[in-house]
């Protein structure tokens, strides 16, 4: 079997999603086929012995959408993105100085004489006609979408906008006709304006989600960003530059420091330091020598090296991470748009109920204008402004207040999803913990003090970039303490450094360093063994061959961390850290942190099929996390909550984004959520209330009985009232409060 994504364009509703799917499962061979209706791409699951891309590109093609591959995606989304910008500008134009005029009659305003519906009716309905042509003309898409689903029988949002606007026109148009022709009172007909603002406002919302399609791509080009173009080969005895993608396995490579390898492989000659961050998400770098695997995109601290390929192309970790983020994305269930699966419903009901009516008062009285006029009114009191409205502003306003918080929500699925989770899942270095080290404990075991010691190992760590000697420099120049100046200086890489200052000889480094210089440990093996179970990494501290002291560095938990997982489990939440760290380090800053269940040692695809698993078992699961790493877990995840703090990657990779780097957001992001949904469930309820109540009307229920029929002005004034009281609602949102 063989998988595919494509990229689907034209899909503005579940009904739309549904027909692209039935479109390629009727090709033979196409073994899975899922639409993910909010990035718009279709992943395909196929046997290429009985079905080819081409096929099913040619069946969406047919179904009326357009099918893309990768290639294009991009360009073509910046393209519609534009073109959709461009129209709501064009709309806008139009459409303000529209309302402008026909709202003038209702709020009172007096218009000069010359245009005034009173003095000058025919003048006042055509330049209403004249403003309203140019978007009706920009929002032809509307009209053809529609149409087309309307022929093939699955009519959508669109196939309503389409038929309210054009009924709601071509009556208005009719009421002109009517004026020229002597009927002064068809200037009370007009609904030109009601026209011209439903496309406009839909137009603004097809704007909003275009701009929010491909964060996903965004991040996947970051990733790919991270590998070198080139690579430094030798071949044959020769050294030659050559693509990335023309590295081939066993390759001998050559890294400089500060490069990033370019592919995975074995060390061959070398020794150095290596910056795995994007991998691990741990700051400490990590000591390499001949024998020792390095991974592709990480960085070469200090050492020259060369190296054998061993995994190239699409068998690099990178290349896996990026695929895992692509794949967790693709497989991400859609956003579960109400709005629209009850327009699947809710469509072609009001349009049977618009022509049933019409034909059947027509039938009875035999008046042509009647039947037009409850035909139109049932169309325009149900025309979906409002329930087209009831989610997206809700999301705005929630988007909104987040923004307000510190807390980014890049789409409506976030807040959506956020509110149903059962367990929270956070990274431990740069989520839980500040993500740099820091000196925790300074021990002396000899006639130095611990100014003294610092003194020391500051100014022997201060031609160091490594971060524990960082570190150290940091704390000696935040106390006032001055590092002695240093003679000599020789970096052990992997061990530590030697330097020759004031005539003396001083080690620092590990525990290794000083066994093999034999020097005496044993007084320190006590306390030594405290700080080792607290996670903390250690620095010894040797002059003229005694040990004189020791260091502790750690990377500590951030303030209100705490606080936040203790929150977090009394809202019934389970909390689970996760990491690439060694389990004793974890275990430490879990208990500081309050934290009970500890997933220690994992890699990024581990922590991806961590957060599956957990996933199978029912559960809703949010991901919090601030590196590279990270992604495919924060893709996987039902929510990704990324650190502000953290890389562009995690980032983009995420969902939901914390400015403040504050856990207490996390707490914040689910309360929040929690609230959109209840507001979105209050303004669907006000949106198919004022249908419920105004179809009936509309079809002359009451004219039965003798009273009054309803106008379809009447009808778009009820319309945009439900309109306004949606929005209204929505905009209690903002006295939210944590």
């Amino acid at each position: 079997m063989t998988d595919k994504t494509l990229t689907i364009e034209g899909m503005n509703c579940a009904s739309c999603a549904a027909h692209v799917e039935k479109a390629a499962r009727k090709i033979e061979g196409i073994a899975v086929a899922n639409v993910n209706l909010a990035t718009g791409k279709l992943t395909l699951k196929f046997d290429e012995k009985k079905a080819s891309v081409r096929q099913v590109m040619d069946a969406v093609d047919s179904a009326g959408y357009k099918a893309l591959d990768r290639e294009k995606e991009e360009k073509t989304r910046r393209t519609e993105a534009q073109k959709l910008k461009m129209r709501l500008i064009y709309s806008l134009i139009f459409t303000v100085p529209l309302l402008l005029l026909a709202m003038s009659t209702m709020v009172g305003v007096n218009l000069p004489g010359f245009i005034s519906p009173e003095n000058e009716p025919a003048r006042f309905a055509l330049l209403q006609f004249l403003l309203t042509v140019p978007v009706i003309i920009t929002g032809v898409s509307f009209y053809s979408a529609g149409t087309r689903t309307l022929l093939r029988g699955n009519p959508s949002m669109d196939t309503l906008i389409a038929m309210g606007t054009a009924a709601a026109f071509l009556w208005s148009l009719y009421s002109t006709f009517r004026i020229y022709a002597g009927d002064v009172h068809g200037v009370h007909q007009l609904y030109f304006e009601s026209a011209a603002t439903i496309l406009t406002l839909i137009t603004l919302g097809r704007y909003l989600e275009a701009v929010s399609k491909g964060r996903a791509s965004d991040a996947i080009k970051k990733l790919m960003a991270l590998a070198p173009q080139l690579a430094t080969v030798r071949r044959n005895g020769t050294e030659k530059i050559v693509p990335v993608a023309k590295v081939v396995l066993d390759d001998i490579v050559l890294v400089k420091p500060g490069e990033r390898f370019p592919v995975d492989g074995i060390i061959a000659t070398g020794d150095t330091s290596v910056d795995e961050s994007m991998l691990t998400g741990e700051s400490m770098p990590v000591e390499k020598g001949i024998g020792s695997e390095v991974v592709g995109a990480s960085i070469n601290k200090n050492g020259y090296v060369e190296y054998r390929a061993t995994r190239v192309g699409a068998d690099t970790t990178l290349a896996q991470i990026i695929k895992l983020v692509e794949d967790a994305q693709g497989s991400k269930a859609p956003i579960a748009r109400l709005a629209d699966i009850i327009s699947g419903y809710f469509v072609p009901i009001v349009m049977a109920l618009a022509v049933i009516s019409g034909v059947a008062w027509f039938g009875v009285t035999g008046d042509s204008r009647l039947a037009m006029t409850i035909f139109i009114s049932v169309l325009i009191i149900a025309c979906p402004c409002a329930l087209g409205l009831a989610t997206p502003v809700a999301i705005m306003a929630g988007t909104g207040k987040g923004a307000e918080h510190g807390i980014l929500i890049k789409s409506g699925a976030a807040l959506e999803t956020a509110h149903k989770v059962s367990v929270i899942v956070l990274d431990k270095t740069g989520t839980i913990t500040r993500g740099e080290p820091v000196v925790t404990d300074i021990r002396s075991f000899g006639s130095f003090g611990e100014n003294e010691l610092l003194s020391l190992a500051a100014g022997a760590e201060k031609m160091s970039e490594h971060p524990v000697a960082m570190a150290v420099v940091k704390t000696a120049g935040n106390r006032g303490i001055k590092s002695d100046s240093v003679d000599k200086f020789s970096a052990i890489p992997g061990y530590g450094v030697e330097v020759s200052a004031g005539g003396r000889n001083i080690l620092l480094g590990t525990a290794r360093l000083m066994t093999e210089r034999n020097i005496d440990l044993s007084e320190s093996e006590k306390m030594t063994g405290i700080l080792t179970h607290e996670g903390k990494t250690l620095l010894y501290i040797s002059v003229n061959g005694k040990c004189e002291g020791l260091i502790a560095v750690a990377d500590t938990i951030r303030q209100g961390s705490a606080g936040a997982v203790r929150e977090l489990l009394e809202m019934g939440h389970e909390v689970i850290m996760i990491t690439g760290d060694n389990i004793s380090t974890a275990q430490a800053i879990a208990y500081q942190a309050g934290i009970g269940k500890v997933i220690a040692g994992v890699l990024p695809h581990d922590k991806a099929t961590e957060i599956r698993k957990l996933q199978e078992t029912g559960q809703k699961v949010i991901m919090v996390g601030d590196g590279i790493n990270d992604a495919p877990a924060l893709a996987q995840a039902d929510v990704g909550i990324a650190i502000g703090s953290g890389t562009d990657v995690a980032v983009e990779a995420a969902d939901i984004v914390l400015v403040k780097n504050d856990l207490q957001e996390v707490v914040t992001a689910v309360k929040l959520s929690r609230a959109t949904i209840r507001n979105i469930r209050q303004n669907l309820f006000w949106a198919f209330f004022y249908n419920i109540l105004g179809i009936p009307v509309a079809m002359g229920v009451l004219h039965l009985f003798g009273g009054p029929l309803l106008n379809p002005m009447i009808a778009a004034a009820a319309m945009s009232f439900s309109s306004v009281t949606v929005v209204w609602n929505s905009l209690r949102l903002k006295r939210f409060r944590p």
